[in-house]
């Protein structure tokens, strides 16, 4: 269930950037295990946006999902990946003051097992990328 294995809050932070670490797979394909992220806090959230939150029901927990869609309250927000749970599905609409900023890049660090010339320039081509907004909310929906 645990999302992000480093927590940083944008309270006390100098810059309005942060880093973190995906563990889990309910955002499979976007982000995977071991992903870092950067992370602005305190960013204008819209429809589709990767989003780091507290955990509703215990708040030492930071998570990251994809707010789908704006309620009265708050965000419903959910993982990418159908099957790993741990979204608004389980805990209803995220309110809005746990909401704590917006996922804006992603670095895949290389697995040990990437040495063939290969396996290391398809690394290379996909490692770090820009995470964006998924406008037409998650990709869950179309699947259906």
């Amino acid at each position: 269930m645990p999302e992000l294995s480093q927590e940083t809050e944008r309270k006390g932070a100098v810059l309005p950037f942060g880093l973190a670490e995906v563990t889990g797979p309910s955002m499979v394909p976007t982000l995977s295990h071991g992903d870092q992220l950067v992370v602005q806090w305190g960013a204008r959230i819209r429809p589709g946006d990767v989003v780091v939150l507290r955990h509703p029901f215990q708040q030492d927990l930071l998570v990251v999902k994809r707010a789908t869609e704006r309620r009265e309250g708050g965000w419903w927000v959910l993982g990418d990946n159908a099957y790993a749970g741990g979204d608004s599905t389980d805990y209803g609409i995220v309110p809005d003051e746990l909401v704590l900023g917006k996922v804006r890049f992603r670095y895949r660090p290389r697995r040990a097992d990437q040495r063939s010339p290969f396996a290391v320039a398809r690394w290379a081509l996909s490692a770090a990328r820009l995470v964006l907004s998924d406008r037409s909310a998650s990709r869950r929906f179309r699947a259906r």
